[in-house]
């Protein structure tokens, strides 16, 4: 591994910076062994099944090569990563239980708030356990499920042995193996046949400890014709050591069911995040993604859906904004493996100051697939002459019976347009400002009030000192 400095700039956040005091139970050592991993299955007191696929990961993780392909990833060195670092709280069903330090981060977060207004459950992770966990009682009385992954495995190991880890095996690459080995905390949820889940929940990640990894799993069943809206939120302050992130998003849409997954992922720019997103859905099932990717220094995200059913939908809406420093390669995966399916995706992104913003998506048909329709529709905005933007989208089609139609357009801001809005009295940040918010409009429009707002916050804050 290489021994390049990590430059972080100086940007501030406000209050995704805040900082906790490094208070813990228990924490690893840095690396990655055998030892590591039986330990932190030991701290979970898991069953053995899980400790052994722990270290099947591990295996795993030793064969398989880093990826030669996208961004630089040289700099991550798990000899320096501590892969597990137990919070000195136990989960909680009470925001007045949790310490009063960790709590407050999370109120200025606005996770309380928005669980009274506008939520049906809400977990929040600290480093790597979660430590708060609440559902609605109505939905537990429908049948509903919404539980950290670690009591998932003590009181529905059934379910979570017949799904865990299925979608994405740990044989899927690099990171997928070190995630099956080390994984932590995260979200489980299953709704039941035709529930209808009217309230989202949401599950908010905080990676505070310094020189530390986060690997979250989610996993979500959605039986037949039920239909789930679940968010995401993750954040973390900014150190002058490398993070890394490699969390895990399985879902399964079953007939006739639908699931909204949106997030947004708003990472300090020390963090590389390689995370790992797929869904499967079956017949006439719909999978939304709402993605929204700021900060980290890189980041390998390719959310991906495999339409399994006749029928079946897929649509993906991202937006992602590189700045100095950072080098963001986004996109999304369709798999169309059943005849009339259909998938839709609108990808957006923004790069400044020498910022590295690229769309990487792959689209295939498959043989059987006939009569499905695609349309791929990526735009990317430079600020500037500095930054760099590029899609790089495969398409791979297996029959003639198909509808598909692939639109990419790069481009940098307009002088004249900041020249006629600057003439009508508005300064030429609030120009920039304008012209961007109206760019990630169709994304913003798509997300939860309070992640729109967070999103146009984060895009201020990018935005700071692009002028001069």
């Amino acid at each position: 591994m290489g021994k390049k400095k990590t430059i972080i700039n100086e940007l501030e956040r406000g209050i995704y910076d805040i900082k906790n005091e490094l208070r813990y139970k228990y924490k690893a050592k840095s690396g990655l062994t055998k030892e590591i991993v039986e330990e932190i299955s030991y701290q979970k007191n898991e069953p053995k099944w899980m400790r052994d696929f722990r270290l099947k990961s591990l295996e795993i993780y030793n064969k398989i090569s880093v990826p030669t392909w996208g961004p630089d990833i040289s700099e991550v060195n798990l000899d320096n990563i501590v892969t597990y670092i137990k919070p000195d709280v136990d989960l909680k069903t009470s925001w007045d239980e949790v310490p009063k330090d960790i709590k407050k981060t999370f109120d200025l977060l606005g996770i309380p708030q928005a669980e009274k207004e506008a939520l049906a459950g809400v977990g929040a992770q600290f480093d790597s356990e979660v430590v708060y966990h609440n559902i609605k009682e109505e939905l537990v009385n429908l049948g509903v499920i919404y539980t950290d992954m670690e009591t998932a495995v003590r009181e529905y190991e059934d379910i979570v042995k017949k799904y865990f880890m299925k979608l994405v095996p740990p044989n899927d690459h690099k990171f997928a193996a070190l995630h099956g080995a080390v994984w932590s905390g995260g979200s489980f949820v299953y709704v039941p046949k035709g529930i209808n889940v009217e309230i989202p929940l949401q599950s908010y990640f905080r990676l505070n400890a310094p020189g530390a990894g986060q690997f979250e799993h989610t996993l979500i069943i959605v039986e037949e014709g039920a239909k789930l809206h679940f968010i995401e939120g993750c954040s973390a302050p900014k150190y002058s050591v490398i993070n890394l992130h490699a969390g895990c998003v399985e879902l399964f849409v079953k007939e006739g069911a639908t699931l909204r997954y949106s997030t947004i992922e708003n990472w300090s720019k020390n963090m590389y995040n390689l995370n790992t997103k797929r869904a499967i859905v079956e017949k006439n099932g719909t999978i939304e993604w709402v993605s929204g990717s700021f900060g980290s220094k890189v980041s390998m995200l390719y959310p991906m859906s495999i339409l399994k059913g006749e029928g079946a939908k897929a649509e993906f809406t991202g937006i992602t904004f590189a700045g100095n420093g950072q080098h963001l390669d986004t996109g999304a995966k369709i798999v169309h493996a059943a005849p009339y399916t259909s998938s839709n995706i609108n990808s957006k992104s923004i790069s400044k100051d020498g910022g590295v913003a690229l769309y990487r998506g792959v689209v295939k048909i498959s043989k059987d697939a006939h009569h499905s329709k695609s349309t791929i529709s990526c735009e990317s905005l430079m600020l500037d002459d500095k930054s760099k933007s590029d899609t790089i989208p495969v398409i791979k089609v297996e029959n003639d019976e198909v509808d598909l139609g692939h639109e990419a357009k790069i481009g940098r801001i307009s002088d004249d347009v900041i020249f006629y809005l600057m003439s009508r009295g508005i300064s030429e940040k609030e120009a920039k400002a304008m012209i961007v918010r109206g760019f990630v409009e169709p994304i913003s429009k798509e997300l939860p009030l309070e992640y729109a707002v967070e999103m146009n916050n984060l895009i201020n804050i990018e935005l700071e000192g692009t002028i001069g």
